[in-house]
């Protein structure tokens, strides 16, 4: 039996997590108090229930202050009963989050009389803490759409082989912030950059004419292979671990040739090596 365990801010992608699992074809229940969850576990985990193998369930900071401070301990008193836990933590800065509640009209779930928007989300952040630390993985959905996210979902959960490390290669600009939810961060701005070839800079890091530009600079051939060795030499430690999810982002100044050439390469290099590597190049999308 798999129990994902969906948690985050308001606004950061929690509904359309649990929507996209659920028309997957696993049991939802969105927004259980926590004090509840150990009960639901052993639920569903009697044979009665098992037409079921895999269930998700939303939790918020409405479960209150008591439960969520114990929430790894109950987490481990559900894992000993032999389900399979994971935890997926969803957030978003807080600006992208007050223009999500303006767009749409919600009222945040702990928003009351006289508490503004931005110290709700405060609030809850800090609340919410004790399942942020323990996630198996932190998805950020600042830069990422309804699409995209059900996009992300199915490429780095459901399609995660069992018990096997899910990795993901992101390229990023800097000058549109850098990923919170990563494991690994590569700073490549120091390499030759295309934009200044006026006939490169309308183009992207999978096109044949950086390709070619960069494949040759002795700089871009020394970052490919330092970062190719510190990986091989780690990842195998990761994995080890047990752990479900890595995320190695590469970033350059505006995330269209550099880091999107390199988190290119890497993933297919690597995709050789371990069954389960996707791509994602953030602001190309």
């Amino acid at each position: 039996m798999k129990l994902i365990i969906i948690s985050g801010l308001s606004g950061s992608g929690k509904t359309v997590a649990l929507h996209t699992l659920e028309d997957e074809g696993y049991y939802c229940v969105d927004n259980l108090p926590l004090g509840l969850l150990s009960g639901f576990a052993q639920q569903i985990s009697q044979h009665q229930m098992q037409i079921y193998s895999e269930a998700a369930v939303g939790i918020d900071a409405r479960s209150g202050v008591s439960d969520l401070r114990r929430f790894s301990e109950i987490i481990k008193e559900i894992k000993k009963t032999g389900i399979e836990v994971e935890i997926i933590f969803f957030q978003a800065e807080i600006n992208t989050l007050i223009k999500r509640f303006s767009d749409t009209r919600r009222r945040h779930p702990l928003a009351k009389k006289g508490i503004p928007l931005a110290e709700a989300i405060d609030i809850e952040r800090n609340l919410l803490a004790p399942i942020a630390i323990d996630a198996n993985l932190c998805i950020d959905t600042t830069h990422t759409n309804v699409h995209q996210l059900r996009d992300l979902i199915k490429q780095r959960i459901l399609m995660r082989p069992e018990s096997e490390l899910s990795i993901l290669f992101q390229s990023f600009g800097f000058k549109h912030s850098v990923p919170t939810d990563t494991d690994f961060v590569f700073d490549v701005r120091c390499l030759p950059n295309p934009h200044w070839e006026p006939n490169l800079r309308p183009l992207t890091g999978l096109d044949t004419g950086v390709i070619n530009f960069l494949k040759d600079q002795p700089d871009v051939i020394n970052m490919f292979n330092h970062i190719r060795d510190f990986l091989e030499a780690w990842i195998p430690k990761f994995a080890a671990q047990n752990r479900f999810y890595l995320t190695i982002s590469i970033g350059c100044t505006g995330g269209q040739h550099r880091s999107v050439y390199l988190a290119q390469r890497l993933s297919d290099y690597f995709r050789d090596i371990y069954p389960n590597v996707s791509t994602r190049h953030r602001e190309m999308e």
